[in-house]
């Protein structure tokens, strides 16, 4: 299924993209930010285009989603920080989003909503038909919302569902996560110390975790009887209550602060018994463990939610963070301040010496900053170059007279100029030299966007090229397999059934149980031992959760790895409604365990149905031609067809059976069958061979469990005794 999520990056649409990855569906992505650069967890595609952007109805038809998820209260585009302005956004929003996919006229539509519709008192649990009664223009956003989604659903007809989250929270990672009543409560006890508290205020708390299961039940639902849906704990708690677990769990003195009149009631908590009775509850995740992980996490990294920074460096590295910059402009001068020191030494020895008199180190030294640093530091050292230059002078001439000569004002004029041009020239390079990198940064760039534009489309090639080559699970390649079914002999279809069954899912502990009456069914065809696990013989209808599954016409899947249930099952009903044959499969990889998959098992199991009504009406057809007349014993063509089928199936381990020669005389063996018959059991078969010997045929038994059947036999006046498989 084509799944487009549309919503701002947080950990609830990660979970999300999560959760329908595992399921194995096609998830399609719509941010709602054209530079949208927050993290999202891996998607098929993924589109940065806001929501008023031209393009969103080519986007639906590129697309084309089976279902579109809007997270709606729960986008984080929207913060709601001037909330008269963000509900204008937000209806716009909604509305251009709603037109793109009533455009398209196909597919569901989910919008999330919160209780925040909800702001005033009420006695009871809210179920769905009670009245909006927002308070705040949040709440009156999200309300209208609700109506325009109504709105659309009535007038065009469209399938587009309405959940309702009831207080919804989370655990937290960045203060900028810190949205629900719970982790407010726990930055308010470690920034305040304090914790506020609204008198006689009620709630119930819902978390990510289980809203997301609730949410995925809705999106993998077939059908469904409302377009609005309450999902909540239903477990009240007081602020209070909730107020003195954060406190308790945070470990600190923090003190609750009560505000408002204890005697106004206001009680906001959803029902959820429409959800409840449509797509069932299956477990909530307890309040006291959700908030002692919150308050871990809050406490472990403590400077984060105080200071919304991610990381808290240590001391040095802060210190050197905000005088960094002072610390960098300030090394070329304490550079040019150590290096001027042997220089201006050196100087001072060559002014006597033979062969180093006409050197002058003083331009040197300029002139190597100024290669080095550029003009600024060709300047600065050919100031600190002129300071030693006149206090080498003044050792032999006073000050005045250095400043009266000439020859010093040629000698400065002569190193600033060569300084200040050999900077200039090394900035001018330096320029463009970043010129150049920037540049090549921004090819880098683009020619980074071109291969992620690549690989996109790459990877569309690749789905499309694979379900049109690649067509191990295709419809049409799954019926050519099973339709191999009708070359073999009625008595044989439900045994290579299996075989083929097993082959179709990748699996090699495949079993087909018959039932045999309203609450037993009786093992037909397995292919392994661990297939046979259950017994030949269960009592189906006890067995809770694959039952009720079963029952709904719903695959089983069990996703909590219970080594008491198959890991996926599905049952085959008659065309009256009752079930018959429940096919089930044990050895089989968790990533294989998908939506997908079931929807495999459906079409596997129909075509399987198919084949064995084919057998079994032929059968019907034979019947009195099949059966000694007035008796349920075979005529011995029907019955050696069918104990040869038996015997060849058990060869190839795909069953067990146990064949019974009856020591009868030849005038009594029409009254002895009639009375042998009553003592098996309804998936046991009697008759003759071409010895005109009297058998039964014993299906998924032993030699050892065979033995009860002869002692049966031997209380009846009958003496009977295990035919070897060679010998039949």
């Amino acid at each position: 299924m084509n799944v487009l999520l549309i919503g701002g990056a947080g950990s609830m649409i990660n979970n999300l993209i999560i959760k329908l990855n595992k399921e194995g569906h096609r998830v399609y992505l719509l941010t709602g930010d054209k530079y949208n650069k927050e993290p999202y967890q891996k998607v098929f595609e993924r589109y940065n285009f806001t929501y008023d952007s031209s393009c969103l109805n080519e986007i639906y038809e590129s697309v084309g989603p089976d279902l579109t998820l809007f997270m709606g209260a729960y986008d984080t585009n929207f913060r709601w920080k001037d909330e008269e302005k963000e509900s204008v956004r937000y209806s716009a929003c909604l509305m251009n989003l709603l037109m793109g996919y009533a455009m398209r006229g196909r597919g569901r539509f989910i919008y999330l909503s919160s209780d925040a519709v909800y702001g005033k008192h009420h006695p009871r649990d809210i179920r769905e038909e009670e009245p909006v009664c927002p308070v705040g223009y949040r709440g009156m956003a999200l309300a209208q919302a609700e109506e325009m989604c109504e709105s659309y659903r009535k007038a065009r007809g469209l399938d587009i569902i309405t959940l309702r989250l009831d207080h919804l929270y989370s655990i937290p990672k960045t203060r900028r996560d810190v949205t629900d009543i719970c982790t407010r409560m726990c930055l308010s006890s470690m920034e305040k110390k304090t914790i506020t508290v609204e008198e006689g205020s009620s709630l119930s708390l819902l978390f990510e975790a289980d809203a997301i299961e609730f949410v995925y039940r809705v999106i993998a639902a077939k059908e469904h009887k409302s377009a609005l849906y309450n999902i909540s704990s239903s477990r009240e708690l007081t602020q209070r209550q909730l107020a003195e677990l954060v406190q308790e769990l945070m470990g600190d003195s923090a003190e609750i602060v009560a505000e408002g009149d204890a005697m106004e009631e206001k009680r906001i908590v959803l029902s959820h018994v429409l959800y409840d009775s449509e797509f069932g509850i299956p477990f909530f995740c307890q309040e006291r463990d959700i908030v002692g992980k919150i308050a871990t996490q809050m406490k472990r990294n403590s400077y984060a939610f105080l200071t919304g920074e991610d990381v808290k460096l240590p001391l040095g590295k802060r210190l050197l963070q905000k005088s960094g910059w002072l610390l960098r402009a300030m090394i070329p001068f304490a550079e040019n301040l150590v290096a001027f020191i042997p220089f201006f030494m050196l100087n001072n020895r060559a002014v006597g010496s033979e062969y180093f008199a006409n050197l002058d180190f003083y331009l040197l030294y300029v002139l190597l900053f100024a290669i080095v640093h550029g003009q600024q530091q060709a300047t600065f050292s050919a100031v600190m170059a002129v300071a030693g230059y006149c206090f080498r002078q003044m050792y032999s001439r006073s000050g005045f007279e250095v400043m009266l000569d000439s020859n010093t004002y040629v000698w400065i004029a002569q190193l600033f100029i060569l300084g200040l041009a050999v900077g200039y020239m090394r900035d001018q390079i330096r320029k463009l030299k970043e010129e150049k990198d920037e540049e090549k940064d921004f090819m880098v760039q683009q020619l980074d966007d071109i291969q992620d534009i690549n690989s996109s489309n790459v990877r569309v090639k690749d789905a499309l090229e694979t379900q049109i080559v690649n067509q191990n699970d295709s419809v049409g390649k799954i019926y050519s397999i099973t339709s191999a079914l009708d070359q073999y002999n009625p008595e044989e279809v439900l045994f290579y059934a299996a075989e083929m069954l097993g082959r179709l899912v990748r699996s090699r502990d495949v079993a087909i149980y018959v039932v045999s009456n309203q609450a037993y069914a009786r093992l037909f065809s397995s292919t392994s031992k661990k297939a046979r696990m259950l017994g030949s013989s269960i009592r189906y209808t006890e067995m809770g959760e694959l039952y009720e599954t079963l029952k709904e016409r719903k695959v089983f899947i069990n996703r909590r790895m219970d080594e008491r249930y198959p890991l996926m099952a599905n049952a085959i009903f008659d065309d009256k409604d009752e079930m018959q044959m429940i096919l089930m499969i044990w050895g089989i990889p968790w990533e294989s365990m998908t939506l997908g998959q079931a929807n495999q098992l459906v079409v596997i199991s129909a075509l399987i149905q198919n084949a064995s009504l084919r057998a079994n009406r032929y059968l019907s057809v034979l019947e009195n031609q099949r059966y000694v007349a007035g008796t349920n014993v075979l005529e011995t063509e029907a019955f050696t067809s069918l104990v040869n089928a038996y015997m060849k199936a058990q060869s190839k381990g795909l069953t067990e059976c146990t064949l019974l020669l009856v020591k009868a005389e030849q005038n009594v063996r029409e009254e002895a069958g009639k009375v042998l018959v009553a003592k098996l059991r309804q998936s046991d078969y009697m008759g003759t061979l071409g010895d005109g010997n009297l058998y039964a045929l014993l299906s998924n038994t032993n030699t050892a469990d065979a033995q009860y059947v002869i002692k049966r036999f031997e209380e009846a006046g009958y003496v009977s005794q295990i035919v070897e498989e060679s010998a039949a």
